[in-house]
């Protein structure tokens, strides 16, 4: 087996985070910050390292950084918690239905109304597609690091530095951004929600939201924190405000040893070592007049990964081709409308070609082998 899907969820994990997960499971057994006893305490302190180095990793407060279920859980958070009546969202036209199905449907509950914004080869163009459509009801701005379809990378920086200046809450998907961009809160973003299992080499079910703290957010979940249980009302401070009821606390202990992988490794190993795959599978493709590619070139502004169709061929039946054969990749939709009508493959779909560190060149090698073959017998 060869997995080539790592944009939906890396695997293999990090030897250090299977470990850390099953120390973790038989080490902390206590709630952490339910009890004064000594289990429930140890495991609370194992818990507040984790988000010592998850803040860390982000340049955020370790108090301003919450453990989540997933970067949908935590964009849900962020875009519910930041809207007011009369509120205006803006988001790009690439975005995974993560970011746009709960913008629309506060649309259709709410009286706030969102635009999409053009994306363009050119940078400057694309920040400027952004600021042309604030208005004075403009509550913020919500967009993805990089599009999980065509691998996009949006200048998350410069849009971060426009919304500082127009005074703008930049709030950034980055489920394919984090751990392969140098993400941080410097960035001019305010929030920014992130997936454990992608390319933070964390388990699934974790997930981040990290906050400058400049937006104060509604809650969508309320209930036991562990803090002021006397009370009423839902705590105001992070992260106890946002972490309800009993967090994933084997995730988020296992999530920072995939944190310190990353660290490592360096991000630009990892995102060099992916791009490398990336073009090498990208170059052999391009020769092949019975494939279907969806860019020129594959260069620096992609994230590491690659759509692409076996022509005449459903992209789903061509994955289940490829599984059949032990790659394993995703074909279909990727849970994101708006970056398929971008590419022109809304109604046919793509497979998605996407590396990690632990993939290699003879990895690609003989997944190339198998795509000619297929294509041959087609």
């Amino acid at each position: 087996m060869i997995y080539f899907d790592n944009a939906a969820t890396t695997y293999p994990k990090p030897k250090q985070v299977i470990a850390s997960m099953s120390a973790a499971t038989a080490r902390y057994g206590g709630n952490p910050g339910r009890a004064g006893h000594k289990l429930s305490m140890e495991t609370a302190e194992a818990v507040f390292a984790a988000r010592m180095k998850c803040a860390g990793f982000f340049g955020a407060e370790p108090e301003n950084t919450i453990f989540t279920l997933n970067c949908t859980h935590a964009l849900n958070l962020a875009i519910k918690g930041l809207l007011s009546p009369n509120a205006h969202l803006i988001t790009s036209d690439i975005e995974h239905n993560a970011v746009i199905r709960p913008i629309h449907a506060s649309s259709k509950a709410n009286n706030i109304s969102y635009t999409i914004a053009r994306t363009y080869e050119n940078d400057d163009e694309t920040v400027k597609s952004f600021e042309r459509l604030i208005t004075k009801r403009t509550k913020a701005i919500v967009c993805t690091a990089a599009g999980n379809v065509s691998g996009r990378i949006l200048p998350y920086q410069k849009i971060g530095k426009m919304c500082q200046r127009r005074g703008i809450c930049f709030v950034l998907d980055a489920a394919q951004g984090a751990g392969v961009l140098p993400i941080k809160l410097s960035d001019g973003i305010n929030i920014i929600c992130a997936a454990g299992h992608k390319s933070l080499y964390g388990p699934m079910g974790t997930g981040l939201m990290i906050t400058d703290g400049k937006y104060r957010l509604k809650t969508i979940i309320e209930g036991g924190t562990g803090s002021k249980s006397k009370e009423i009302e839902q705590p105001q401070e992070l992260p106890d405000r946002f972490e309800s009821g009993t967090i994933n606390t084997t995730g988020a202990i296992a999530l920072a040893d995939g944190i310190s992988f990353v660290e490592q490794k360096t991000i630009s190993v990892i995102r060099n070592h992916e791009n490398s795959l990336c073009e090498m599978f990208f170059g052999h493709m391009k020769e092949n007049s019975k494939i279907k590619l969806y860019s020129k070139v594959f260069h620096d502004r992609l994230a590491p990964l690659v759509p692409f169709n076996l022509k005449g061929m459903n992209s789903s039946d061509a994955a289940k081709l490829m599984s059949d054969a032990g790659f394993y990749l995703r074909g279909g939709f990727h849970c994101a409308f708006l970056g398929h009508r971008k590419i022109g493959t809304a109604d046919i779909g793509a497979v998605r070609f996407a590396p990690s560190a632990f993939n290699s060149k003879t990895d690609v090698m003989s997944f190339i082998k198998l795509v000619n073959k297929l294509t041959e017998q087609a």
